[in-house]
């Protein structure tokens, strides 16, 4: 079995003060790249679980969201970060299984790569993210604010690498 960091986008990996709502839109943090290359070289696979919702309420489409996500991946690329996979919910009032937060994405992606979700964490930085973690099985970081929900409360993707990355190292049981 595989282990997994599932990335929530908006907010995680890129800023978010606008909608993203076309590539130039997408503004990765300065750490991202690195942050996805450290879990890339401790053999995580790493996926984007990502509610888009635009998509429903008719503000893009799926074809805008599929270039969006190819800039991200080009850019990622350019710094030897890989994204193994991009899973998202096109939904916005539709009731679904993939919007979080309910574990949709997580539990399709796990299946799809044989990932071992009690091995695996979500990085999110609303409480849908972290409900939808904690259902999955996930060690779950919220960044942010704190929230209760979750296993971990930190600022960037940064330091959540670095806390995963910790407890890798740690003996286990």
């Amino acid at each position: 079995m595989t282990k997994a960091v599932f990335l929530d986008r908006d907010g995680v990996i890129n800023r978010y003060d606008q909608p993203v709502n076309k590539p130039t839109d997408l503004i990765l943090y300065p750490w991202t790249a690195d942050s996805i290359k450290k879990l890339n070289q401790a053999d995580f696979k790493v996926y984007i679980v990502t509610n888009q919702g635009g998509i429903e309420s008719g503000y893009f489409t799926a074809q805008d969201l599929d270039e969006i996500h190819q800039h991200l991946i080009n850019e990622l690329q350019q710094k030897e970060a890989t994204i193994d996979d991009i899973a998202y919910c096109p939904h916005f009032k539709s009731d679904c299984e993939c919007r979080k937060p309910k574990p949709g994405m997580i539990l399709n992606l796990a299946d799809k790569y044989n990932i071992e979700l009690t091995d695996s964490y979500l990085v999110g930085d609303r409480k849908s993210d972290i409900i939808a973690g904690n259902q999955a099985g996930c060690t779950t970081i919220k960044l942010g604010a704190k929230c209760p929900e979750a296993d971990y409360s930190l600022e960037t993707l940064e330091d959540a690498v670095d806390i995963i990355l910790k407890i890798e190292e740690e003996p286990k049981n």
